[in-house]
């Protein structure tokens, strides 16, 4: 996972660089929120046994009830990756703890830099 963070971030900043002086902001929360979910689904799929996942889930803090709820689904990969439980467990500051480099927090950590204020604002609101 840490070679997809890797070109994750690499694919995040060419973005930003790319649409820096658009008014981006729905676009990037929609990027973003895309994104995580396709993580959480990769995590829940490299799981795959539902040995694997229950450990996991408890391990994480999810109650033994529920994580047995989850486990035993029949529900897809991509299904389960909206679920409550796994956007509980995968918050972002798990995500960030991960590395993962958010479309939004990239283009203001960038106009921050460049001292661009209009975009700040715009991202901010």
């Amino acid at each position: 996972m840490k070679y997809c963070f890797k070109k994750l971030k690499q694919m995040i900043t060419g973005w930003v660089s790319y649409y820096k002086l658009a008014d981006m902001k729905s676009k990037m929360r929609d990027l973003d929120h895309g994104t995580r979910r396709r993580i959480r689904m990769c995590y829940w799929k490299r799981w795959k046994k539902v040995k694997i996942c229950f450990r996991m889930l408890r391990k994480l803090g999810i109650k033994e009830f529920k994580a047995w709820e989850y486990v035993n689904t029949r529900k897809g990969y991509w299904r389960i990756s909206n679920s409550p439980i796994l956007a509980i467990i995968f918050n972002n500051q798990l995500f960030k703890k991960l590395g993962y480099l958010s479309f939004q927090n990239d283009m203001l950590c960038w106009c921050e830099k460049t001292g661009n204020k209009l975009i700040i604002s715009v991202l901010l609101d």
